[in-house]
C-alpha cells in the first residue's frame, strides 16, 4: 500500500510543471545563460548604436526635459545604453528615468551599475519596485499629466497577463513623437515555434509565454497603428541540453520551455519531443560540434 502511494506521488511530481517567471532566483540564473551562451545582448546593444540613435534623435527636439521610461529593466545595462544615447543626441536636455523593476535584487544592481557608471549628471531616476500592471494602476491613481519621450518594454511582455493592453496603456503616456520600444521573440524564430508546439503542453500559471512578435504586429496593424520592426538573428548554444544530467543543460531547458526543472518534471513524451524539436535542423545548425538553436529576436518601434 505505502509503495502504491509512493508511487502515485512520485508520477504526480513528474507532470506537476511550475512557471519558471514565480521563482526570479532561478529565473535569473537561465537568463544569464541566455546572455553567456548568446548574442542576444550585444544584438540590443548594436541596435541602440545604430538604427534606434536615429530615431532617439528625433525625439524630443529642443526639449529641455527628456522623459523616459523603462519597464522591466532588470540590472539597468540596457536602460543606461539608451540612456548614454539618448544624451549624446540631445546633450543640453536633463533626462527623468522612471524605473519600474519588481525586483528589489535588480534595482540594486541598478544603483549599483549607475554609481558606477561616470557622466549621468543629465539624468535623475525614479524608482518603482513593482510589475508592469501594479505600476499601470499606480500611475492612474497619480492622475499625472507627464508625458514620456520614450518608454522600453524589452523582453517582458511576456509576463503581463493581457499583453496587448499592457501595450495600450504604455503607448497612451507618450508625448506626441515618442516611442514605445518593444523587444520579444521573433514570430518566425524557432524558439517562437517551440512554445506554438509545446505551449499547451507547458503549464502557463496566467502568463503568455507563447507571446513573440508576430502577435504583437498582428495586433497593431488590427488598430492601425504604425511601428517600425528590426530583426536581430540570434543563435543560442544548446549542446549541453542534449547531455543527461547536466546542469547548465536543464537550466538551458528551463529557460526555452520557461518551466522549472523541466527535465525532471515533464512527462517522458513531452520532453522527448522537446528535445527532438530543439536539434531538428529547421531549428538548429551545428558548427564546429556545437549545437546553436533559433532564438532570434525582433524590435518593434511603435509610435504614438
Amino acid at each position: 500500500m505505502s509503495q502504491r502511494r509512493t508511487g502515485r506521488k512520485q508520477e504526480k511530481k513528474k507532470i506537476k510543471m511550475e512557471s519558471l517567471v514565480f521563482d526570479y532566483p532561478k529565473y535569473l540564473q537561465t537568463f544569464e545563460l541566455l546572455l553567456e551562451n548568446s548574442a542576444e545582448h550585444q544584438c540590443m546593444t548594436d541596435f541602440i548604436h545604430t538604427k534606434l540613435s536615429g530615431i532617439l534623435a528625433s525625439i524630443g527636439k529642443g526639449e529641455p526635459t527628456l522623459n523616459v521610461m523603462g519597464v522591466g529593466s532588470g540590472s539597468g545595462e540596457i536602460d543606461l545604453e539608451i540612456l548614454k544615447v539618448l544624451h549624446e543626441k540631445h546633450p543640453g536636455a536633463k533626462v527623468e528615468n522612471e524605473v519600474v523593476e519588481p525586483s528589489n535584487d535588480m534595482l540594486n544592481k541598478y544603483k549599483t551599475l549607475i554609481s558606477k557608471t561616470p557622466g549621468l549628471d543629465y539624468a535623475t531616476f525614479s524608482w518603482n519596485k513593482m510589475t508592469a500592471t501594479e505600476f499601470e494602476n499606480e500611475w492612474k491613481k497619480r492622475t499625472s499629466e507627464k508625458k514620456m519621450h520614450f518608454i522600453n518594454l524589452i523582453q517582458m511582455l511576456y509576463y503581463v497577463e493581457d499583453p496587448e493592453a499592457t501595450v495600450c496603456f504604455y503607448r497612451s503616456l507618450l508625448h506626441k513623437d515618442g516611442k514605445v520600444l518593444v523587444i520579444l521573440v521573433a514570430g518566425e524564430s524557432a524558439w517562437a515555434k517551440l512554445l506554438k508546439v509545446y505551449g499547451h503542453q507547458l503549464c502557463k500559471d496566467g502568463i503568455n509565454q507563447n507571446i513573440s512578435t508576430k502577435e504583437v504586429k498582428q495586433f497593431l496593424e488590427s488598430k492601425k497603428i504604425s511601428y517600425q520592426n528590426y530583426k536581430f538573428q540570434s543563435l543560442l548554444d544548446i549542446t549541453e541540453c542534449f547531455i543527461p544530467g547536466d546542469k547548465k543543460g536543464e537550466k538551458l531547458l528551463d529557460l526555452l520551455t520557461e518551466v522549472i526543472d523541466f527535465s525532471k518534471t515533464a512527462p517522458p513524451e513531452l520532453k522527448n519531443g522537446v528535445l527532438e524539436f530543439l536539434k531538428h535542423p529547421d531549428n538548429s545548425k551545428e558548427v564546429d560540434g556545437r549545437i546553436l538553436f533559433d532564438c532570434s529576436t525582433e524590435a518593434l518601434l511603435i509610435d504614438a
